[in-house]
């Protein structure tokens, strides 16, 4: 066991002697000016020496409208997210239904569903950051400073985005330097529970053709929890260099920092949400911090070959470490002192350093051509991932009931009256030590065809080689697997009219899953079948869009949480989805802007499952944890003028219907509806007063669940105001 610590305390040296040191390449790579300047649909402009770049191209995407793309596509725009005031992804996906929040490790990282699918709920979701599979890891829950915009792609892609989810994928669009200009913002603001946060924007014009854009953040402050108190920072600079009008490359660095006591949340004893207070902490404020920290860095070429054809070449690379101890409430009912006298909660103890590094390759050639009367519009592309993850957790478990002599060795709290600090700090024993590796490569081509001015079609699909090893440290044993499939795609694409297009998509999906069940048994690789058809409306000049669509989703191979097992996952074979969505966006005459989203969703298990040690049973129509089949989120905000100086005044409403609370069981969540107000007022040129009230209505909702003592309950109503300046 010595031995084993001492090979732990030197990882985690070197891990921390690795970040420091890529911390500090910052200046040299700011120095050597090794970065793009970028954004959507890049433009480049010269006026007389300058040269001034706006925008970067869509990876995966190609040149195309959103009306012409056989796929729904959902926005939160840079507006949206100031308006609301949004501080993290996790929020700020609530505004598009047919995402739903998942198991967030006690706060520390992003989980989440589109379309019902989740994939593991043991690890934090994937993302895109500018079209790269660029969001493993363990970094903490993303801040939105340095998001230009979240994109929400639902439906099919797996034929080009490869390992993601068959419900959907979100890519994250960064703010990028725009070489030729000046400008910046810089916000102050304090809020309920002494939260306060300062961040600024600054895009810098160093020469003609290269700016910077520094992007930072700091906040701090307690929450409604009982002695969560968090710190986050972060400093999100890009580089842009405009090498010619036709060829630009673009540099991204991100190092962030979040620390926050590991929270579980409250128990619900026997249906009754009731059961204590929503800010009561079960933990071990002696526990300390948790902290999550990311070191990112992304490098993008984009070169047009001329009118019809263009090149983008990239690679990204992140380290992230999460370190920490918790208390959590025991799982396993017959270790639970509380099932027997109602106050009496059994905790176990638990430690954690999950270290992970993620790197990507990939190259996209994008053009167009015709063969006699028909267009084509080709995508051709490739890509490489790797994802180490080096998984050490440690574990005090409390023995069973009916032998665990005291309290002291059940290591318990009263629910009704805690007491912290009241025994030593149990010991943990090594459960796992781990380094998961997942290797994969894969190859594109995409060819849609415009058959007559309102017709469109198009076929693609893409190779995927995936090879997964694991490590087991504690048992000396190698495990390997490997697998490779094509997944098809097709598309249709018809205007009806100028405002209407219709649509339909078919696709497979192809993931490994990573990581081992309780034994130690590497998962099959998950696969997945998609169909959806909609319509789509463009109207007002284009200021108003939306999308009516219907999808089936199925899937094997899925894997959910192993309540017996916390920390591993078990495999629960078939699963399905399928639904209705609305999504409609725009600004409307008056002054109005307005989104709208609803999402009918029914995602249940297909297959039966039973642990034979646990008689942990899962049966064909147990509905997907964390799922309702209905949400809503809906908000209007009116533009005007007082003054001579600009205002704005919203108001939003977000409705989460009823949920599975723990696979396998019948615990629900209960439905909620939250009510937010928001608005800004201009005091001076450059300089506006903003505020926000979310749940207006104090109303008692609850985020996500594991289990029915690890549920995780929503803030109370939180109130905002804050001052921004612009330059």
């Amino acid at each position: 066991m010595s031995s084993i610590r001492s090979q732990r305390s030197r990882a985690v040296s070197t891990r921390i002697q690795r970040l420091r040191s890529t911390t500090l390449a910052l200046p040299l790579a700011i120095a050597l000016c090794v970065a793009p300047a970028a954004a959507q649909t890049s433009d480049a402009v010269h006026h007389a020496d300058a040269i001034t770049v706006t925008g970067v191209r869509q990876a995966y995407r190609g040149d195309f409208a959103v009306r012409e793309i056989p796929q729904s596509i959902a926005e939160i725009d840079a507006e949206t997210l100031q308006q609301n005031n949004i501080l993290r992804l996790t929020d700020a996906l609530d505004m598009n239904a047919s995402v739903a929040r998942q198991n967030t490790l006690g706060g520390l990282w992003d989980s989440f569903a589109i379309r019902g699918f989740a994939g593991d709920e043991n690890l934090p979701s994937g993302y895109l950051v500018n079209g790269f599979n660029a969001g493993r890891g363990f970094g903490g829950q993303r801040d939105v400073a340095g998001i230009e915009r979240v994109e929400v792609l639902k439906g099919p892609a797996a034929a080009l985005i490869g390992r993601g989810e068959p419900g959907g994928t979100i890519n994250l669009v960064t703010k990028q330097a725009e070489v030729g200009r000046n400008f910046g913002t810089a916000t102050l603001q304090y809020g309920s529970y002494d939260r306060g946060r300062a961040d600024a924007d600054a895009n810098l014009a160093l020469t003609n053709g290269v700016s910077a854009r520094l992007i930072g953040y700091y906040e701090e402050g307690d929450s409604f929890r009982d002695y969560v108190h968090q710190t986050r920072w972060g400093f999100l600079p890009s580089i842009g260099v405009a090498l010619s009008d036709r060829t630009r490359l673009t540099y991204d660095f991100e190092w962030t920092r979040v620390e926050v006591p590991f929270d579980r949340g409250i128990v619900v004893l026997n249906g009754d949400f009731g059961t204590v207070p929503r800010s009561r902490f079960l933990g071990e404020p002696g526990d300390g911090d948790t902290v999550a920290r990311a070191t990112g860095h992304q490098l993008r070429l984009e070169h047009d070959l001329n009118d019809d054809w263009s090149l983008l070449v990239g690679a990204s690379h992140r380290d992230t470490l999460l370190t920490g101890f918790s208390s959590d409430a025991e799982t396993v009912a017959s270790r639970q002192m509380l099932y027997v006298d109602g106050h009496s909660l059994s905790r176990q103890r638990r430690s954690r350093r999950y270290d992970a590094e993620h790197s990507v390759l990939r190259a996209e050639l994008s053009g167009q051509f015709d063969t006699g009367a028909l267009r084509h519009r080709i995508l051709i592309g490739g890509d490489f991932d790797q994802f180490e993850y080096d998984n050490y957790f440690t574990r005090f478990r409390p023995p069973a009931v009916s032998s665990a002599p005291s309290n002291e060795a059940g290591y318990v709290i009263d629910i009704d009256n805690p007491v912290y600090g009241q025994y030593p700090l149990p010991k943990t024993a090594v459960i796992t030590n781990r380094l998961d590796t997942q290797r994969s490569f894969g190859f594109y081509v995409q060819d849609q065809i415009e058959l007559t001015d309102r017709l469109q079609i198009r076929i693609g699909g893409r190779y995927d080689n995936l090879r997964l090893e694991t490590e087991n440290r504690l048992s000396a044993v190698l495990s390997e697997r490997s697998r490779s499939r094509f997944s098809p795609q097709a598309g249709i694409v018809y205007e009806l009219n100028d405002p209407l297009t219709l649509y339909a998509a078919y696709g497979q999906g192809y993931r490994a899953n990573v990581g081992t069940d309780a034994k130690g048994v590497i998962f099959d690789p998950e696969t997945s079948e998609s169909i959806e058809a909609g319509l789509k409306l463009t109207a007002l000049g284009g200021k108003l869009t939306g999308t009516v669509a219907l999808y089936q989703l199925t899937k094997d191979n899925v894997l959910a949480s192993d309540a017996n097992n916390p920390g591993f996952s078990v495999a629960i074979g078939k699963a399905r989805s399928r639904g209705v969505e609305l999504d409609l966006n725009g600004h409307l005459p008056g002054d109005v802007d307005v989104l709208l989203s609803y999402a009918y969703t029914d995602a249940e298990a297909r297959s039966s499952v039973l642990d034979p040690n646990y008689s942990f049973q899962i049966n064909p129509g147990d509905r997907l944890i964390n799922i309702p089949r209905h949400s809503l989120n809906v908000q209007a905000a009116k533009h005007f003028m007082i003054a001579e100086r600009e205002g704005q005044l919203g108001a939003g409403v977000q409705y989460v219907g009823k949920r599975s609370g723990e696979t396998g069981t019948d615990f629900m969540l209960p439905s909620h509806t939250l009510v937010r107000l928001f608005g800004h007022i201009e005091l001076i040129d450059g300089l506006e007063l903003f505020g926000t009230v979310t749940n207006l209505f104090d109303e008692h909702w609850y985020a996500s669940s594991y289990a029915s003592v690890w549920v995780q309950p929503g803030a109370r109503r939180t109130a905002t105001i804050g001052l921004r300046a612009r330059l």
